[in-house]
């Protein structure tokens, strides 16, 4: 099936995408985007029953590990980082009064 691409079309792909497009680069666009439609329109020629959807080309399978807890409170050494501790919570510097 051939796609006939109009001058409108190419002039407002060509707004869209901020593109100032002279007469030559115009008629190749033209021809790109025919030939992109064809190559659609023949995929869609194929026949696809019985393969199932995929959402990625390679076997993904779900890489996160367990949520498991392994620290305790350990309040007594994270109060060794702070700037500063006042009744066992960080104490810093006020950024606005």
């Amino acid at each position: 099936m051939a796609n006939i691409i109009s001058d409108e079309t190419i002039e407002y792909v060509g707004i869209l995408a901020k593109l100032e497009l002279n007469e030559a680069q115009k008629e190749r666009a033209k021809k790109d985007m025919a030939d992109m439609l064809d190559y659609i329109d023949k995929l869609g020629e194929l026949d696809t029953d019985g393969i199932e959807p995929m959402s990625h080309v390679f076997d993904v399978k779900n890489v996160w590990r367990e949520d498991v807890v392994t620290n305790t409170d350990d309040r007594e050494n994270i109060i060794k980082n702070a700037p500063g501790e006042k009744n066992g919570m960080f104490e810093v510097p006020k950024t606005f009064d």
